[in-house]
């Protein structure tokens, strides 16, 4: 998967329209799993991916 695909915390919480926070509540209650997760302990997410992790319909 080309890099470009990825997206940070901050900007896949915004295309969920949730809050960053949200997002890694939910990576830690283990509702949701990052595609990456870089050496510092950030994630890299796939956004159709994680619509699909939590039930959301993608939008294209």
């Amino acid at each position: 998967m080309p890099p470009s695909e990825l997206v940070s915390t901050p900007e896949a919480a915004k295309a969920l329209g949730v809050s960053a926070r949200t997002l890694q509540r939910y990576v830690r209650n283990g509702q949701v799993t990052p595609e990456i997760t870089l050496p510092s302990g950030q994630y890299r997410w796939n956004v159709a991916k994680l619509r699909r992790q939590i039930g959301m319909a993608d939008e294209e």
